[in-house]
């Protein structure tokens, strides 16, 4: 997170696994820390959200939605090179995506584990219905007449991988950049957990940043790890 010098604009980073827990050096991004980044920001008439995110807790993921949403400044969410899952219903809550034309969004509908018997099981289907649809009215309030229920349905059964044109052309994006040099943020256990990865994501999940760039990013880390305290809980819940 930073702040421009005249206090009108500030940056926030979400680049990483988006969880229940977070360690700043790890790159991921719980609810908590990211409303202590907002509320750090203060008064700004507009927020830069960068996402390079290969999704993560849905819970955690909707908090930060609404968070956005509530917000009295403008958004301008910026998708560095992945908005995967849950990473992409978070961007949608900004009053304007901005993708580079190499970048990808990911749409998909939420899974869980589950262990029980049958009633536990129906009912853990029917939950996972109820959020399905929470989130599909996020994609909808962002495209407008551009998509269709019965469309983005078939889009989230299917597991999509939208390049930026594609986004644009539903409307789940509103400018196509100039491509840029950085890959996407996805870990082998996303690798494995998602059924239709590109296959320029499985070769190559490096980033690839100016040093500049690099040294800013890790100075926006370090300062992040020293001002929270963050209490460790244990991975769980429903994942998008």
């Amino acid at each position: 997170m930073k702040v421009s010098a005249d206090g009108k604009s500030g940056d926030i980073f979400i680049y990483g696994e988006i969880t229940k827990y977070a360690w700043e050096e790890y790159g991921e991004k719980s609810a908590q820390i990211f409303k202590q980044e907002l509320d750090d920001l203060g008064d700004v008439e507009a927020i830069n959200l960068y996402v390079n995110s290969p999704g993560g807790s849905v819970f955690e993921g909707i908090t930060i939605h609404n968070m956005l949403k509530r917000h009295k400044a403008k958004v301008i969410a910026h998708v560095d090179a992945l908005a995967a899952s849950i990473a992409s219903v978070i961007v949608m809550a900004a009053d304007e995506i901005r993708m580079p034309s190499n970048s990808m969004l990911m749409i998909h509908n939420p899974w869980t584990f589950a262990i029980g018997n049958s009633a536990d099981l129906r009912k853990e289907a029917d939950d996972l219905d109820r959020i399905g649809k929470s989130s599909m009215q996020s994609y909808l309030n962002k495209a407008e007449e551009k998509l269709s229920e019965e469309k983005l349905q078939e889009l989230l059964d299917a597991e999509t991988w939208l390049s930026a044109e594609e986004a644009f052309e539903y409307g789940l994006c509103d400018v196509v950049e100039e491509a840029n040099d950085m890959a996407a943020s996805i870990s082998d256990e996303y690798l494995q957990r998602y059924k239709n990865v590109p296959k320029q994501l499985k070769e190559d999940t490096t980033p690839t940043m100016s040093a500049d760039e690099l040294a800013l990013r890790q100075k926006i880390a370090d300062e992040a790890k020293a001002e929270s305290e963050i209490t460790k809980t244990i991975l769980g819940g429903i994942y998008s």
